[in-house]
């Protein structure tokens, strides 16, 4: 089995590009930031509080999860309820970030991730594949662009879809999120030594969904090509 694990901070577009590069392989597409946008959810509708340790181990017992591919397309069940569209909201962003800095959150959600690629060809995003749930990794990339041209993007998508938010209210969004994934005790944002840094900031979608294919594509020929090497000796 082969596993890529394409980590990087909010808005550098690993959802879609790990979708998109998952799609030509034929790989399963893991989106783990939905995990933890579900855990969030669950706390707020719960009337607690996800930024407050107790309030969320609290919830947990109460949680159940399932990742469904419906037409090649992720879906993501809360409790038998498909959560998918409503995860996305700008509030369950910052509830994501908030439970996913407890240990005890990360270790609910890790040995299910790890199970995943075991069994299947995956390319799997977050902000610790490479570095906690998937060390083994045969691909590790770190995806990102600066968080002006994040929040650029964030804005029109957000703008598409009726949102009121103003460009520097995304912008702030972005950093305060950045600020949060990368101090954290529990598995912070950072690139793992063996990845491969790939910055997009002025790439259109397209041009940033090729650069990580070929990123894929030549670790993955360079791994075949030394396993050749390996049994010819």
């Amino acid at each position: 089995m082969i596993a890529v694990a394409i980590d990087g901070p909010a808005g550098a577009g690993k959802s879609t590009i790990a979708r998109a590069a998952a799609r030509k392989l034929g790989f399963l597409y893991i989106d783990t930031g939905a995990l933890y946008r579900s855990i969030g959810l669950a706390v707020l509708r719960a009337g607690k509080d996800p930024g407050r340790e107790a309030d969320v181990l609290g919830c947990l017992p109460e949680i159940s999860l399932s990742l469904r591919h419906e037409n090649g397309v992720q879906q993501v069940y809360l409790n038998g309820e498909n959560v998918s569209e409503e995860i996305r909201l700008p509030e369950i962003s910052k509830a994501s970030s908030q439970v996913s800095a407890f240990p005890a959150v990360r270790e609910f959600l890790l040995e299910r991730q790890r199970e995943i690629a075991r069994s299947s060809n995956v390319i799997m995003d977050g902000r610790d594949i490479g570095t906690v749930v998937l060390p083994f990794a045969d691909v590790k990339i770190f995806l990102t662009a600066s968080p002006e041209e994040r929040a650029r993007r964030r804005y029109l998508e957000l703008k598409e879809k009726g949102g009121s938010d103003s460009y520097e209210e995304v912008l702030q969004a972005v950093r305060e999120r950045d600020y949060q994934d990368s101090h954290r005790a529990a598995a912070p944002l950072r690139q793992a030594q063996d990845a491969v840094l790939a910055d997009t900031t002025g790439f259109t979608l397209e041009e940033s969904a090729a650069l990580i294919l070929r990123l894929i594509e030549e670790k993955m020929k360079g791994a075949a090509g030394k396993d050749g090497e390996g049994e010819r000796t």
